[in-house]
């Protein structure tokens, strides 16, 4: 079964460091990398101790529309020692371990004050322990954002491989100013799943993203974005539960 560690509540923190530069004319090659004290997904914990999630994208126009293609990848930082308390999702052999690689290409364009966005992720595990090739997917999703007060955004996202059954997605962000170059954003996360549950009628070669459908975590998230020059490093903090 994939992920099936639950995280009942969560308390972790983050860093971001991005750099974005462009290309040619309205094109954007960009980097992130995230650094947490845990990997948790979906409101599932997939590990315990810190990891670094690198993302490297290329975003350009097409018409009224804006391509982006991109990958996005999580490496266990630490080794893990004790089976029965670790949670590990490269297994934990070695610290420094290429976990997770998520490609990913979407489409973005505007509708009024809405954008929508259309696109498709793949779930590669490249280890032998922990999670591995058997439990690789891929998933569709569709998004739809508001230009308006709190900036509430839904995903919807369809396993069309190995679970076959939607993730639901609600956010909503806000940012309050602290002075004039400084805003601390706050955000708000619920997430459902709508047929990634584990059947009752379930096989063991079948995968699935959670123990029951319906409501999976909500996250409350604080960040505070410094920037210099190209670079932003945003320190983050997120309650989960």
């Amino acid at each position: 079964m994939k992920r099936v560690k639950v995280l009942p509540a969560a308390l972790f923190f983050g860093v971001l460091l991005a750099q974005a530069a462009p290309a040619r004319a309205q094109t954007t090659v960009g980097a992130d990398l995230d650094l947490y004290s845990s990997y948790v997904w979906r409101g599932l914990s997939l590990t315990n101790k810190p990891v670094a999630q690198p993302n490297l994208y290329l975003s350009f126009p097409a018409g009224n529309a804006s391509v982006t293609v991109g990958g996005w990848a999580n490496i266990d930082l630490g080794k893990y020692d004790d089976p029965d308390d670790d949670i590990s999702e490269s297994g934990g052999l070695s610290a420094f371990n290429f976990a997770e690689f998520d490609p990913y290409a979407e489409v973005s364009f505007p509708a009024g004050k809405a954008t929508l966005t259309g696109g498709i992720t793949g779930y590669i595990y490249p280890n032998d322990a922990g999670l591995n090739s058997d439990f690789n997917t891929w998933e569709i999703y569709g998004k739809v954002g508001f230009d308006v007060p709190l900036a509430p955004e839904l995903s919807i996202y369809y396993d069309i491989d190995k679970v076959n059954g939607a993730y639901i997605e609600g956010t909503v962000s806000h940012a309050v100013p602290l002075s004039e170059k400084l805003s601390l954003e706050l955000g708000g996360l619920a997430g459902f799943s709508a047929g990634q549950a584990v059947p009752d009628d379930a096989a063991s070669e079948d995968l699935a993203n959670f123990f029951d459908d319906g409501l999976t975590h909500v996250d409350f998230s604080a960040g505070l974005p410094l920037t210099a020059g190209v670079f932003s490093i945003t320190p983050n903090l997120h309650l989960l539960g």
